[in-house]
């Protein structure tokens, strides 16, 4: 990250022409020379699939505690936790019975 020298202000990127130099709001322009930092762009390796695991369907992929089901009374249930309220206050856990599939909450 480059800031400008004038006003301290980010230099945001700019095409001109065929080239790419860096300004800034104020008017000042960074590139040509060789003081101007290279600006370049990759792009990362798009082969790698990203496994999406629904919780509610997908029981095998759940963590698993020891909680009585309030349903059947069955003594082990999958959980996962969701960021439900704002972020400054704890999660809720959620959780599902593994032998009668029924879903509950518990808030932390």
């Amino acid at each position: 990250m480059m800031f400008c020298p004038k006003c301290s202000a980010i230099l945001m990127p700019k095409k001109e022409g065929k080239k790419i130099v860096t300004k800034c709001s104020c008017g000042y322009k960074a590139g040509g020379d060789s003081s101007a930092g290279v600006i370049s762009e990759k792009v990362k390796d798009k082969s790698k699939q990203v496994e999406v695991v629904d919780e509610a369907k997908d029981l095998d992929a759940l963590p698993k505690m020891e909680v009585e089901c309030p349903k059947c009374g069955h003594r082990e249930a999958g959980f996962w936790e969701v960021q439900t309220r704002a972020s400054d206050e704890p999660p809720t856990k959620f959780m599902k019975c593994l032998k009668c599939k029924h879903t509950w909450r518990d808030y932390l």
